[in-house]
């Protein structure tokens, strides 16, 4: 008697290209909108409790420990603001958090839209992955190191 196992539901190569999902829609939807789901129940409650009222939420570690802003310093204070659609408010908390949130929503919308229509598009080289990581860090550490400097204190957590 010969012992076959059937594979489990896997990701297929469409005749036509897109890969496709074959899981219900259902189930593929529950990741990004538990996601979204979680990103808006945050953003509601930043938006409720005022992190520019002490002894709400925790101070930053970077900040107290080395008197330095840390590339996520001011995002919540950020979050608030836009939250209440005070955007030059906080664009002064924190100007890299504000620029990255279009970029957030789009693949959030991505990721949505493809859990949705059961296709997925084709994953990304391993040259554009590593370009990717390499200039999103760079980014973050140039930011970091900006925000630092005595004549950019305009970029400071304010």
């Amino acid at each position: 008697m010969t012992n076959t196992a059937v594979p489990a539901a896997t990701a297929t190569q469409a005749p036509d290209g897109p890969l496709t999902d074959p899981r219900p829609r259902r189930t593929r939807l529950a990741g990004p909108l538990a996601t979204i789901g979680a990103l808006g129940a945050a953003t509601l409650f930043i938006a409720v409790v005022d992190p520019n009222e002490p002894g709400h939420y925790p101070g930053c570690p970077t900040k107290m420990l080395s008197g330095l802003d840390c590339p996520g310093c001011g995002g919540l204070r950020a979050t608030h603001d836009l939250a209440h659609g005070n955007i030059a408010s906080a664009f002064d908390h924190n100007a890299l958090f504000v620029v990255l949130v279009p970029f957030i929503v789009f693949f959030l919308g991505r990721n949505l839209f493809h859990a949705w229509t059961g296709r997925r598009p084709a994953p990304p080289s391993e040259r554009t992955t590593r370009w990717g990581f390499t200039a999103i860090v760079a980014v973050i550490l140039v930011f970091t190191l900006v925000r630092n400097l005595p004549f950019a204190s305009f970029l400071g957590s304010g």
